[in-house]
């Protein structure tokens, strides 16, 4: 799904209204329609709305809602500015339409600091949504911020006021802290970043049957990794298949003390159905290795860290899971990277190993996959202001090296050498503990082994991790999962994903 920006949404309104034909307050209803149709089935417990208008198209559309709701036997109020303001075009339509209607109450923003918010209100924020391009001022700024302290559900349409769509906001901006933003047919970036994402709460995305001819024209490098995007990448495995249809994977990982790296990512390479599975560990990890990834075959690298990197073309190797940072291992790994010049995977101590020289980022064979957590990609390649920043240095570095970034994150990011940046919205919370990316290494591996594409690989592993671990979160609860519960979600997965391609099980 493309990513697009506050602008190219504009014009693909405008477009719409050319192409279909329809009339802008005849989207604006349509729009309304499937705002009020969220709210009344998801909030059928909280009959009073409070709605908070400005003077545009965004409080059109709440003006509408309200007729909509108190149709549908919601109790709403409406609070705006001035009850005699003017308004855009499109929103006056709507005022004009709920004076036909006793039962609605409009009142000035000033009210609201006597206004009764109980636990059965839902306030919803339809004062400025992308028709904002600077900070919440004056009496706008105030109100969003007595809102921001009442204790009930809050909507945004379309955006929270005061959050920009596209970039980050000025330091200490006013921004209304929604639990719900129901948005139309498009993510926005600011709904995908941890500084901006936090005022959004749920990001619902709203089909409102906007012209398709625009979106397939439309250029972007933003994207958001959804099930269409996923099931055209996806491969079914062959009947008539063998153990060599799928790959050679090599994990080379793990230290005393540090075996159970190692272990998370075998275990996953093999869940994921790698067809040969290697781990090139220490020989203090063994018995450990042996036992729990029978599965798996052993390769003798040292004692009790890995000194010794084997090179063979044959295979694919996730390296970092559990290594460590030892004087030898990091002699060894830099001399494999010298002279190894397929793609692999790097992750964890390979990564925090490259990052003491940024000499050594160099090394890293054309069209490999690394996946670093903020503070790794900081020792890699320097500290930015914010994630649009990191984001933004990602895409530089990935097109320098001819490499793939996974910037993990709550919406991880897969950014290309080519520029196009992939956002995941699968994962939750409970993926925050250590062994997670170690998975995601077993996961990355395991599909490059399989003949995917880096590019394919990568959206479809980090989905992949994504989706297991929601399972997971609704089996164990997020607290409570651990990434050994998320490796043995895979093969739920794998059953949605064949069962959606016509695979039968």
């Amino acid at each position: 799904m493309k990513i697009l920006t506050a602008e190219q949404i504009r014009r693909w309104d405008a477009f719409t209204i050319s192409h279909e034909p329809v009339s802008s307050i005849q989207l604006m209803e349509r729009a309304s329609e499937a705002l009020a149709g969220w709210i009344s089935e998801n909030c059928k417990n909280h009959k009073k709305i409070a709605l908070f208008c400005g003077n545009g198209n965004n409080g059109g559309d709440g003006f509408a809602v309200a007729r909509m709701l108190y149709m549908k036997g919601f109790d709403v109020d409406i609070f705006v500015k001035y009850t005699k303001g003017k308004f855009s075009d499109d929103a006056s339509v709507n005022v004009k339409r709920l004076r036909d209607l006793s039962g609605i109450s409009v009142r000035e923003f000033k009210e609201a600091d006597q206004y009764n918010f109980d636990a059965k209100t839902v306030v919803i924020d339809a004062l400025f949504g992308t028709g904002l391009s600077r900070p919440l001022e004056g009496i706008f700024k105030e109100l969003v911020e007595v809102l921001n302290e009442e204790n009930c559900i809050k909507i945004s349409i379309d955006l929270p006021s005061g959050l920009p769509a596209d970039h980050m906001p000025e330091n200490d901006a006013a921004i209304f802290k929604a639990d719900y933003t129901l948005s139309f047919q498009s993510w926005k970036k600011s709904f995908l970043h941890p500084e901006t994402g936090k005022y959004t709460g749920k990001v619902i995305i709203l089909d409102i049957g906007l012209h398709s001819g625009y979106l397939q024209t439309e250029t972007t490098e933003d994207f958001v990794i959804n099930e269409k995007l996923v099931d055209g990448i996806f491969k079914p495995r062959q009947d008539f298949s063998h153990k060599g249809t799928y790959g050679k994977v090599t994990i080379a990982g793990g230290s005393f003390g540090k075996m159970g790296a190692a272990v998370l990512a075998t275990q996953s390479a093999l869940k994921t159905g790698a067809g040969l599975t290697f781990t090139l560990a220490p020989r203090c990890g063994y018995e450990i290795l042996q036992i729990s990834c029978p599965e798996a075959m052993f390769t003798e690298g040292g004692g009790e860290f890995i000194e010794n990197f084997e090179t063979e073309n044959e295979t694919v190797y996730g390296i970092g899971p559990g290594l460590g940072t030892h004087e030898e291992t990091q002699k060894g790994l830099l001399n494999f990277l010298k002279r190894y010049t397929k793609p692999l995977i790097l992750d964890a101590d390979a990564l925090n190993i490259i990052s003491k020289d940024c000499k050594n980022l160099k090394l890293i064979p054309d069209l490999s996959v690394i996946t670093p957590h903020p503070k790794e990609f900081e020792r890699l390649f320097g500290s930015t202001e914010n994630s649009f920043e990191r984001l933004k240095l990602a895409r530089e570095k990935a097109a320098e090296l001819n490499i793939y970034i996974v910037l993990k994150d709550h919406h991880t990011q897969i950014v290309s050498p080519d520029g196009n940046v992939f956002y995941n919205i699968t994962g939750n919370a409970g993926l925050a503990k250590g062994g997670s990316g170690d998975i995601l290494t077993g996961i990355l591996t395991s599909l490059i082994a399989h003949g995917y594409s880096q590019e394919d690989a990568c959206i479809l592993g980090v989905w992949l991790h994504g989706r297991a671990a929601d399972l997971a979160a609704g089996k164990y609860s997020k607290e409570s999962m651990l990434p050994t519960d998320v490796i043995n979600t895979f093969g739920s997965v794998f059953e949605e994903l064949n069962r959606r391609n016509g695979v039968k099980l």
